[in-house]
């Protein structure tokens, strides 16, 4: 197995640490289709303090948060002006800056949006439509060739017992003839 190295990129207020084999590992680990190395973004870090928790879970992103929620939330004071002198620069500016800003333009008129289409609608219903004619004309189809072979099969069978009918009489006129000269031989 390749040697591991941890590298760190910022996300928000947090710094993600992730113990990989290259760099590009790491780009994979952190989900990243840029490479955050060449643009300064990322960096491999060699503080054994900070190396501890991503070599314990290698490939695992680790979260750090970078300083506390209050210094997140943390504001500065507004500076104000010293003197009355700033003051009234400051205000000149901004009248200055309020006369040089156009006028504002009339707004513009909204787009008329086009009715929707119902032309892609019509030609489903249709194309259901047409597939349930289908399905029925098909099966209608097999109704018929059913009842053909259903009456294909009827004559079949009275055809069957017809012949069987003849073919017992003439076994049985052939017994009852076998039997009338087995006995004239026997009484011989």
């Amino acid at each position: 197995m390749a040697k591991l190295k941890v590298f760190r990129t910022p996300i928000g207020f947090h710094d993600a640490y992730v113990a990989a084999p290259s760099q590009k590992a790491a780009l994979e680990a952190w989900g990243s289709d840029a490479d955050l190395f060449a643009r300064g973004i990322a960096e491999k870090v060699t503080d054994p303090k900070l190396m501890e928790a991503p070599l314990e879970k290698p490939g695992v992103v680790i979260k750090v948060s970078r300083g506390s929620a209050a210094d997140h939330f943390e504001t500065k004071e507004p500076t104000r002006p010293a003197d009355r002198t700033s003051r009234k620069r400051t205000a000149v500016r901004k009248e200055e800056k309020a006369d040089s800003k156009p006028a504002p333009a009339a707004p513009k008129p909204k787009k008329k949006v086009p009715r929707p289409s119902r032309a892609k609608l019509e030609a489903a219903d249709q194309a259901l439509d047409q597939a349930a004619a289908d399905l029925k004309e098909k099966l209608a189809d097999i109704d018929a060739q059913k009842r053909a072979l259903d009456a294909e099969r009827r004559a079949l069978q009275a055809d069957s017992a017809k012949q069987v009918t003849k073919l017992e009489a003439a076994r049985d006129r052939a017994r009852k003839n076998y039997q009338t000269r087995l006995e004239k031989w026997a009484s011989r």
